[in-house]
């Protein structure tokens, strides 16, 4: 039983999850290659942060971005 926990629901969370951070990374405008930064520790932590308080490029011009 932990083999399967180990060898499948593992890799297809973590399958998801990157999956979900591409979806994400492309609505808001960025390159989805930056998903690979959610494989390393500590770095996907920074990953997210400057993330949420960089301007989005896919953000319409008439909402405001408050990142000053």
């Amino acid at each position: 039983m932990m083999a399967f926990f180990w060898f499948v629901l593992v890799p297809a969370y973590a399958i998801f999850i990157l999956w979900l951070g591409y979806k994400i990374l492309r609505k808001a405008g960025f390159d989805g290659r930056l998903t690979v930064l959610l494989l390393l520790p500590v770095v996907n932590i920074l990953a997210i942060w400057l993330f949420a308080f960089s301007k989005w490029p896919n953000l319409p011009e008439r909402l405001q971005q408050d990142i000053d």
